[in-house]
């Protein structure tokens, strides 16, 4: 039996999957560690993680894989690979790390990216980047050069969390178009790198990775990695994407008009088009899609939401110790629609794009000791995470993009019921969920990559849509009235600070 084999490098977890080629379905996942990785934060608003620690997880994930299928290295046709967005990765002249990665929720250079945007010019920035220089790689970058000199002069390479796994694999250094307008490093209306961006933070362009195209043959597996993978030496990396790219990509969701979604530790909504589209107020940010060509352009419009997941996570270790999330999910079933007036703000994972990058923290509203309970408390909290989901699709709205069904794997905050109903009646979208997640994704683009498959149409035999959750008449009102009430309040909170 041929497959195609999938990693996910996430900020939680690493996930592996296996994938039957030649019938597309799932075959064993696993991922690792048990509990979620952690986060180093020496500040506030810092948020860092130790590359290495992603490729040691990566061991134990493929460890725990291999232990649920027996498979050899000659079994696995091609390695596609998926990653956390936006995060900065500095390597020396060796190609080890000179210090941790500053990640995706890390707000440090909210600052830098303002003042660049002014500088630039924000019709400028706007119209080239398609976003604000914002909280992203490239200004991470230039908080390194102002902040840690010494360390910057050392640094040979940067690149992005994906990058650096497939260095760690293959043993060569490079990166992709998608990647590169993730850190803002791409300039859209010249189809070349940022140096617009990258002058004006004194930066050179040679720190770059070379590009790669994001499927097809991107290097192959080296000896050290092949013993330590137990994998054969030779096996081609054939995909790269940053993790809503290719969650997109996971759900086949490729054309203009198509949206996915996901809600791990992040939420997100992701919209593609087929136009040079953004906001004003760089509160949801475009990127180049997977299948993005210059003829053929495609564009993926992203809504995120850093705290999300992160929120119920935190719930069940401080308040709901001991309960699985299936009887937290129970429990909030208690209370009703609206959480009788409690509302829940999830904002405590870094600066918030959607809030202009202000970083709020996470708080509630309205809570009323003689009357609200666990059950209110837990309900709240999701409905504050779709709540904040749809505060930034009415941005969508606003550019035009309006969408009527939203695809979704079948994991995370939709396993819940409640969430999944408060999901379908706050955006009137229905909800289709497949039997997919990144790490499968992530395989059968590589199967993509390695022209086992000979378009992409075929690579998505075997996805199954598992259910459909629409909306329901008589609770729409309901969850509508409670999402004005939770947007009064948020509303009020900004103005007053």
């Amino acid at each position: 039996m041929k497959y195609l084999l999938g990693l996910d490098i996430g900020s939680s977890s690493v996930k592996a999957a296996l994938l039957d080629a030649e019938k597309g379905k799932p075959v064993a996942s696993a991922f690792s560690p048990a509990s979620e990785m952690p986060m180093l934060a020496v500040k506030p608003g810092f948020a860092e993680q130790d590359p290495e620690m992603w490729w040691n997880e990566l061991l134990n994930a493929m460890k725990d894989l291999q232990r649920q299928v027996s498979f050899k290295g000659d079994d696995i046709v091609a390695i596609g690979i998926s990653y956390q967005m936006h995060g900065l990765v500095c390597v020396d002249d060796q190609s080890k790390p000179l210090r941790p990665s500053i990640i995706w929720c890390d707000s440090r250079a909210v600052e830098i990216g303002q003042n660049a945007f002014i500088k630039i010019g924000k019709d400028y920035s706007l119209s080239n980047f398609l976003n604000s220089p914002g909280n992203f790689t490239a200004s991470k970058l230039k908080w390194v050069k102002e902040n840690e000199p010494d360390l910057f002069k050392k640094i040979k390479k940067v690149m992005l969390p994906g990058d650096y796994i497939a260095l760690k694999l293959t043993g060569q250094i490079n990166t992709t178009v998608s990647g590169l307008s993730e850190g803002i490093l791409w300039n859209f209306k010249k189809e070349k790198i940022a140096e617009e961006l990258l002058e004006h933070y004194g930066i050179d362009k040679k720190l770059l990775s070379p590009l790669t195209p994001t499927f097809g043959e991107q290097g192959r597996l080296n000896k050290p990695a092949a013993q330590l993978l137990n994998l054969k030496e030779g096996t081609p990396v054939t995909y790269r994407a940053g993790d809503q790219p290719n969650n997109a990509w996971s759900l086949n969701v490729l054309q203009p008009g198509e949206v996915a979604a996901t809600a791990g530790t992040s939420g997100v909504v992701y919209a593609v088009t087929d136009k040079v589209s953004y906001d004003t107020a760089s509160r949801v940010n475009t990127f180049v899609h997977v299948n993005h060509l210059p003829d053929k352009p495609r564009y993926g419009v992203l809504l995120c939401i850093n705290g999300t997941g992160i929120l119920n996570s935190w719930l069940r270790k401080n308040f709901f110790a001991g309960l699985s999330y299936d009887e937290i999910n129970k429990i909030a079933n208690d209370s009703p629609i609206g959480s009788a007036g409690l509302y829940f703000y999830p904002f405590g994972n870094g600066a918030e794009r959607v809030l202009e990058n202000k970083d709020t923290g996470g708080f509630m509203e309205g809570l009323q000791f003689n009357q609200h309970q666990s059950s209110h408390i837990a309900r709240a909290a999701q409905e504050g995470i779709v709540y904040s989901l749809q505060y930034g699709m009415e941005v969508f709205h606003s550019m035009g993009i309006s969408p009527s069904v939203v695809r979704a794997g079948k994991a995370n905050m939709f396993l819940s019921p409640l969430f999944r109903e408060a999901f379908a009646n706050t955006t009137g979208c229905s909800i289709e969920l497949f039997n997919t997640d990144g790490a499968i994704g992530a395989a059968r683009a590589a199967g993509v990559g390695v022209g086992y498959y000979s378009n992409f149409a075929e690579s998505f035999k075997g996805m199954e849509k598992l259910m459909s959750v629409e909306p329901e008449k008589d609770k729409q009102k309901k969850y509508k009235d409670s999402y004005e009430n939770w947007k009064e309040g948020l509303n009020k909170f900004l103005k007053n600070h």
